[in-house]
Order: C-alpha cells, then sequence, then structure tokens
C-alpha cells in the first residue's frame, strides 16, 4: 500500500520548522562567540588558567615553610616609546608573606603616549597560587615625554602551593608584565617564552 504525498501546506509547515531551528542554531552560536572572550576572562580570573593570577581582597592566615623564587620580567611592546624595570630581578620568598615590589615606567618618546599593561605568570600551572592584592594592571597609563611614574604590586603565594599535587619539582615563578599602546592590548611578552630576567625595551 503507498503512502500518499505530503499536502503542499505539510511541506511548506515543515520547511518552516526547519528554518526557525536553523536560524535558532545560528543566532545562539553567534550569541556564544560574542560571550566567548568575557566569559574566557572570567574563567581565567577565578581559576588562575592560562598563568592568570588571582585577584584577592584579604591576605592568607598562614605562612608557609617552602622557600620559593619569584622573578619579575618587565618588558614594552613595540609601538610604545617607554621604558619599564622592575626594582629587583627577583626575590625569595615563603607562601603567605605579602610582598610589594615597585615598577619604574618612563615616557622617553617626544610626545604624550598612553599605556596599558598585562600580566602572566609562568608556569602557567601556578596561576591559581598567585594571588594579586594589589596591582597596576589593565589600567591605562598617560605620561608625557620626559615623565616617569612608578607602580606597585602586591602579592602572595598561596600557602597551598605547597601541598598541590604536580606542583611540588616547582620553586621559581615568573610573574610578567609588558605594557602595550593603550589600543592594542596584548600577552605579555614572557608568555611566549621565560626570560632570565627584567627586560626594557
Amino acid at each position: 500500500m503507498s503512502t500518499p504525498a505530503p499536502s503542499p501546506e505539510t511541506i511548506a509547515a515543515r520547511n518552516a520548522r526547519a528554518g526557525w531551528i536553523v536560524g535558532g542554531v545560528v543566532f545562539t552560536m553567534l550569541g556564544l562567540s560574542f560571550a566567548a572572550v568575557p566569559l574566557y576572562d572570567l574563567f581565567c580570573r577565578t581559576t588562575g588558567f592560562g598563568g592568570r593570577p588571582m585577584v584577592v581582597k584579604e591576605a592568607a592566615r598562614t605562612v608557609g615553610t617552602r622557600s620559593y623564587t619569584v622573578r619579575f620580567d618587565a618588558s614594552v611592546a613595540q609601538g610604545l616609546a617607554w621604558r619599564f624595570d622592575a626594582e629587583t630581578t627577583a626575590i625569595a620568598v615563603k607562601p603567605g608573606e605579602v610582598t610589594t615590589v615597585n615598577y619604574t615606567v618612563h615616557n622617553t618618546g617626544a610626545g604624550e603616549s598612553t599605556g596599558i599593561a598585562s600580566f602572566n605568570v609562568l608556569p602557567e600551572i601556578t596561576g591559581g597560587h598567585f594571588n594579586k592584592l594589589q596591582c597596576f594592571c589593565f589600567t591605562e597609563q598617560t605620561l608625557k615625554p620626559g615623565e616617569s611614574r612608578e607602580e606597585s604590586v602586591v602579592f602572595f603565594l598561596d600557602p597551598s602551593i605547597e601541598t598541590e599535587p604536580g606542583l611540588a619539582h616547582i620553586d621559581t615563578i615568573t610573574l610578567s608584565y609588558t605594557f602595550h599602546p593603550a589600543k592594542q592590548p596584548g600577552k605579555p611578552l614572557a608568555a611566549n617564552s621565560i626570560t632570565s630576567g627584567v627586560t626594557a625595551r
């Protein structure tokens, strides 16, 4: 027994339903693509993924026993005539100790310019244990020709780093800052390769 052919009305209804489904999928994917960047940024800030240090409001209540070397890398991306230096290349800290390190940024160009600093921590797996109480990252800084400014980062290592599985072999952490032209923020230069000290360009 043959199956009767669907009526034109039935075919039109099916086509309309399929169109709505396809359209819904397209709009959903479009919405997710716009949300991906802020969601990824939120994920990194709350988990330390990708070497993103944690931003916290309170210091640790305990101090660990193991000593770690924290290195400070300061660099300037192309397109910004600034000099950027940390007051020290490295220090020894114990988890839970609150430490302040100062940086100096100087406009060596002939005109006023604006920069913005990005940062990360290497090795990346330590990002969730590197806690910042104060920093100057992602805030636009405008300097006049020849002007210098001092900025500070206040941080501590979470005491849990001593007992975290997979981190027992780590004793050196690099905090990397890079100043970019304000309209061209990007990853710190040390995200691509660990440098041996502070560099200024």
